[in-house]
């Protein structure tokens, strides 16, 4: 788990889009406020956006840090699943289940789980993270 793209230079993206995201740290660091402002608009609890691209080598989340690009490998992702936990329940993803977040456990202890939010469409409440948890699980799979 790096946060510079090394390997994936000239190589082709199986698929991508564009992604808001937090760590399980970050969203348990939220107050009140910031769940509330979260019923307006995900982006007050989600403040890492970027492009999700996924290589054959690797999963490249852009723009993560000002250092750079967080680039995962099979190994670093110990399961990727789309579900509500405490940090991030149906109130706020919404009541149907097309607002779960697709949620990466990594090996990393000081990066843990990674909350993200797919091709979020405002209005609708909905993601493309149910399609990007199969596609990961497949990818990581091998």
């Amino acid at each position: 788990m790096t946060t510079m793209n090394t390997n994936t230079e000239g190589s082709t993206p199986l698929c991508e889009a564009d992604y808001i995201a937090a760590t399980a740290h970050e969203l348990g660091r939220k107050q009140s406020a910031d769940r509330a402002a979260a019923l307006v608009s995900q982006k007050a609890l989600f403040q890492r956006r970027g492009r999700i691209v996924l290589h054959p080598d690797e999963l490249v989340l852009t723009d993560w840090s000002d250092t750079g690009p967080l680039v995962l490998t099979r190994t670093d992702i110990t399961a990727a699943e789309t579900r509500f936990t405490d940090l991030y329940g149906r109130f706020l993803g919404g009541l149907l289940n097309a607002g779960k977040p697709l949620v990466l456990s990594t090996a990393s202890p000081s990066l843990g789980e990674i909350y993200l939010l797919i091709n979020r469409r405002e209005i609708m409440e909905t993601t493309d993270d149910r399609q990007w948890e199969k596609r990961i699980n497949d990818w990581r799979n091998g």
